[in-house]
């Protein structure tokens, strides 16, 4: 009997034991355990150590509270029967406040976010053109984020944000689309092109004016120096010889320059042979024409 009443209250003792350990358990960071009692809720158990009756109460799940992401993709049709795919991206969370509706109230979460997102895009985008829906795709994000975070909140959840990733037309749509984009774009490469053209062609007919008014200033005072030259040379010649008219001594200065410059021709290895009238009275007249030249271009420089 000894023996049988040993056994007996080791067992009693290890039943004890097992019951006391078997009533503690942790709980995670970020997390919260739902107790339940007999199946009924009975309170949420927070992060850390914590306890409940052995036999009665029991863990029935453990609810996150970190921020999930769900990514699902919507095919839609625009205003302008354009099909476009809408990846969307909505992070979510339980709020601390109400495990209680986040768990009992939805079987599948995911499920009832992606069809609320699909209802607010279904009532958005085929309102809008094409290219409304790329210029407003923050605002259709925000739209979808509003409406979902009022649905949602009945159920415990929080949107923390919507993101609309892209706008991904039909892939016919987006060659059109690139070769309108490309098209456009030479259009006004070719614009550029032409007036970078219109002004190099003004520029260099204004250098070109430019340039030949400064050629026919320096001629023109090329040649008063000339004029003014012969001229000193005249007076110094009347000087020297008296009774000698201005004519008289330009003849014989032109006749002296002719012949100094048929000197330098001849002189030239470049030059082969050189036909002249070389009368008397050939030079004679190339003297008057140079004159008469040189007091031409004196009057029109003047």
């Amino acid at each position: 009997m000894e023996q049988l009443y040993s056994i007996i209250m080791w067992a009693v003792g290890f039943i004890i034991l097992y019951l006391f350990f078997a009533s503690f358990f942790t709980v995670r960071t970020a997390e919260v355990a739902v107790i339940t009692r007999f199946g009924k809720f009975l309170r949420v158990a927070e992060p850390g150590l914590n306890w409940k009756r052995p036999w009665f109460d029991s863990v029935a799940g453990i609810v996150s509270l970190r921020v999930n992401q769900i990514t699902l993709t919507m095919e839609t049709k625009t205003k302008d029967n354009v099909f476009v795919t809408i990846p969307i991206s909505v992070q979510n969370r339980v709020r601390p406040e109400k495990v209680y509706d986040a768990y009992y109230k939805l079987s599948d979460p995911v499920a009832q976010i992606k069809s609320y997102v699909e209802q607010v895009i279904l009532g958005h985008v085929p309102g809008m053109t094409l290219d409304d829906v790329f210029a407003n795709q923050s605002s259709i994000a925000a739209a979808v984020k509003l409406e979902l975070d009022a649905d949602m909140a009945l159920f415990g959840y929080e949107i923390v944000n919507v993101l609309v990733t892209d706008i991904i037309p039909d892939a016919k749509v987006k060659s059109a689309m690139n070769d309108i984009n490309a098209a456009q774009r030479e259009q006004v490469a070719a614009n550029a092109r032409g007036e970078a053209e219109k002004i190099l062609v003004v520029k260099r007919a204004e250098a070109e004016a430019e340039s030949k008014a400064l050629q026919g200033q320096g001629i023109a005072n090329q040649r008063r120096a000339i004029i003014e030259g012969l001229q000193l040379s005249i007076e110094q010649f009347q000087k020297v010889v008296e009774g000698a008219s201005a004519k008289e001594v330009m003849q014989l200065v032109m006749i002296t320059q002719y012949f100094d410059t048929l000197k330098a021709i001849g002189e030239n290895d470049k030059t082969n042979t050189l036909f002249l009238s070389h009368s008397p009275t050939a030079v004679k007249d190339v003297a008057d024409q140079i004159l008469q030249s040189m007091l031409i271009a004196d009057r029109a420089g003047s």
